[in-house]
């Protein structure tokens, strides 16, 4: 406990520039797609590969592509968020959902490279974009910046959900990793509410929903 405390406190003496520098580092990973270790082992770790057709093969890889695009942007909006965060405790609530999303980027990057394929190239694009918008609501204010988070996830789980419909039913691999994605991604949602988020209004989340959509029609292909 005496750690994890000292640990936090000395998070909070990060200046501003201090923080720059570590987030740079962190975009550089995430973007050049190395570096990054997860804390937790793959959910399909240990699993056999499933037999599948050079289409199925082509199907799942576009799909792991854009939930690995989607991890790339949880990157982005939790470091653009705890970056302009008002309250330590918001910032660190920040930081723990991100280290959670490095996991979901390394399974998803191991998987790719298992199908023989790669992370989309639109990437670089997605992540300024996300970091922008996270910089904002962080700037707008915590309840704002937590209620994007929510309205994010949301967004995130329904993808995943549809996925997983989506997967051949064999690929067992994939599915593993999706599901505890989604099991991740819900409770960051309900986390970001409970910790005082805004429930954002219909119409900002249909805005959001459209974004959403124009990344995941172009990261699977490209």
């Amino acid at each position: 406990m005496s750690s994890t405390v000292s640990r936090s406190r000395r998070q909070r003496r990060l200046s501003l520039l201090d923080r720059l520098i570590s987030e740079t580092d962190t975009v550089m990973r995430t973007l050049a797609n190395r570096g990054n270790t997860a804390g937790r082992e793959s959910p399909a770790a240990g699993h056999s590969e499933a037999p599948l057709s050079e289409s199925e093969r082509r199907h799942v890889a576009g799909l792991m592509r854009v939930n690995h695009t989607g991890e790339v942007c949880a990157q982005a909006l939790y470091q653009g968020q705890a970056l302009t965060a008002r309250l330590p405790t918001v910032r660190e609530e920040m930081q723990e959902a991100a280290a959670e999303e490095v996991d979901h980027l390394v399974w998803c990057a191991e998987r790719l490279r298992e199908l023989d394929s790669h992370p989309s190239v639109l990437n670089p694009a997605w992540y300024g974009l996300s970091f922008a918008l996270g910089a904002v609501a962080g700037a707008i204010g915590d309840k704002v910046s937590l209620g994007f988070v929510a309205a994010t996830e949301e967004r995130v789980c329904r993808h995943l959900k549809d996925h997983l419909k989506d997967l051949p039913e064999e690929d067992r691999k994939s599915r593993l990793i999706l599901q505890q994605m989604l099991e991740d991604e819900e409770r960051h949602g309900q986390n970001a509410l409970d910790a005082g988020g805004t429930e954002f209004p219909r119409p900002v989340k249909q805005a959001m929903t459209a974004v959403s959509k124009a990344m995941t029609r172009s990261s699977y292909w490209v």
